[in-house]
């Protein structure tokens, strides 16, 4: 307990968690995002509506800046394994160098090759191939998070695999991959990048229609956003439910971790089946100094009965508890937020059936569209705090059950971890104030300046000494350059 609880693990443990944090600010609305202007793209070229192709080459502007971001902060997080968790590293070395090989040939290789078409190839490949590259950037970005879920999912539940000798060996691929947490764990993070980039749109809209700029266009943009909300929102309340429920068999200290649930009977010898609205746990972390309870909601929510037997913390040895305080009040932040974003999404589609889904009704109900402005940082913070969950409430085990974080920790001094953190804690804000400086210009500039379509696309005003290339026209670099001696 002595060498767990040390400063070296807790500074190892804080410098990670910072890292992560910082990277998972950016990371998931790039793959919901991707998602979007596919969409968007879609919508363009169906319907011709020169409205879809400015909201796509704005929102792609955003996207850009929030790409780089991620890829800048996840840098540091590789860095980070090998730094802070080298014995973790190498143990896990025969699965997760598989596995985030993976991840690196999907977002290193696949999903840069076609950013770099979907940015830039505007005008220069055809119409069919933009919307192709933009297609694989969605698919690419959800592979490469597939990756990465893979990997965290199998720390919380490590099936098909043992320990000998110090490493992790691989006895079956099949049930390491796709092991319990992740059949649910994949599809409710995919879903949050979906909400969150449905939200930031929403969001969007109702600041410029707020601010009455560009509102038909951005009324537009709103409407097939809450639509799609009004199923998301709800989709993603049940899919968190499921995930709970797999946390209850698979983890059940995390699940007693999240519920405040120290007593697994009561002192007259009855199941606890009480849920915890707000709950103080004590300094020995044996129990709540003070809580707020419901009976029976703990049992309907993890064993859908209304007596049914949850497992408390008594239930298990002293040293295996995580702290209670992060999982129990950031779980409760998360779900509270679910249920806001569904409430704004009910609340929109609300005013779309009554007919005041206009730009000029909209005008007259500012608060709604300052809840669409908030709603928009809502799924961040939400996304924080599950990841915080999820994380804090497998401690103290790194790999869960079979290594311990102490045992996954580099042996470093103290004062080099602290040198560490604050190098990671300037580099993550520099890029964070850098992305809000470049959102800040695209956001003030807006759809202003955004050429129409037919400037990349349309060929009839093209000069005769132009070259076509693909959906556009481009005049040869090296046209009016000397041409190399034919003997050399």
């Amino acid at each position: 307990m002595i060498i767990e609880n040390s400063l070296p693990i807790l500074l190892s443990r804080l410098d990670f968690a910072w890292i992560t944090s910082m990277h998972i600010l950016w990371t998931p609305m790039t793959i919901g995002m991707s998602w979007l202007l596919f969409i968007m793209e879609v919508a363009w070229l169906r319907t011709g509506d020169e409205r879809w192709y400015k909201i796509n080459r704005f929102v792609e502007k955003i996207f850009i800046i929030n790409f780089g971001a991620g890829v800048a902060t996840g840098v540091t997080m590789e860095m980070a394994f090998g730094i802070l968790y080298g014995p973790f590293s190498q143990a896990v070395g025969p699965f997760f160098g598989n596995i985030l090989g993976f991840e690196t040939i999907t977002a290193f290789m696949y999903e840069a090759g076609f950013i770099g078409l979907m940015v830039f190839g505007w005008g220069k490949v055809s119409k069919g191939m933009h919307l192709f590259s933009t297609f694989n950037v969605g698919l690419s970005s959800s592979l490469s998070a597939m990756w990465i879920l893979v990997a965290n999912s199998w720390m919380q539940t490590p099936n098909g695999v043992v320990l000998k000798n110090g490493l992790f060996q691989v006895t079956n691929w099949w049930n390491a991959i796709l092991n319990d947490n992740f059949q649910w764990g994949f599809p409710h993070m995919w879903m949050a990048t979906v909400e969150l980039a449905l939200f930031v749109l929403a969001g969007l809209s109702g600041f410029f229609i707020l601010k009455n700029r560009n509102a038909e266009l951005f009324t537009k943009l709103l409407k097939p956003v809450l639509l799609a909300l009004i199923i998301v929102t709800p989709l993603q309340i049940f899919i968190g439910d499921n995930i709970g429920r797999v946390v209850a068999q698979t983890q059940p200290t995390s699940l007693a971790a999240m519920e405040g649930h120290y007593h697994t009977y009561l002192p007259n010898g009855k199941v606890n089946t009480g849920w915890h609205l707000i709950a103080i746990p004590n300094a020995k972390n044996d129990g709540n100094v003070f809580a707020i309870t419901i009976p029976h909601v703990l049992s309907l929510l993890e064993t859908h009965t209304l007596n049914g037997k949850v497992p408390g913390m008594d239930s298990f040895p002293a040293n295996d508890r995580p702290n209670v305080w992060v999982p129990f009040y950031s779980f409760r932040v998360m779900v509270a937020i679910g249920f806001f974003l569904f409430f704004v999404a009910i609340w929109g589609n609300w005013l779309r059936l009554r007919g005041k889904l206009n730009a000029t009704e909209l005008r007259k109900r500012p608060w709604f569209l300052r809840a669409m402005v908030f709603s928009a940082f809502l799924p961040y913070l939400a996304i924080w705090c599950g990841w915080w969950t999820r994380e804090v409430g497998r401690q103290p085990w790194v790999v869960n059950g079979l290594m311990r974080t102490y045992q996954g920790t580099s042996h470093m001094p103290v004062a080099m971890e602290i040198i560490w953190w604050v190098g990671y804690i300037i580099f993550e804000l520099t890029v964070w104030a850098g992305s809000w400086y470049f959102f800040t210009r695209v956001i003030k500039k807006g759809v202003d300046g955004i050429p129409d379509s037919s400037t990349l696309f349309d060929h009839d005003h093209a000069d005769a000494t132009d070259v076509k290339a693909g959906g556009g026209h481009v005049t040869p670099t090296f046209a009016s350059k000397p041409m190399l001696r034919s003997d050399r």
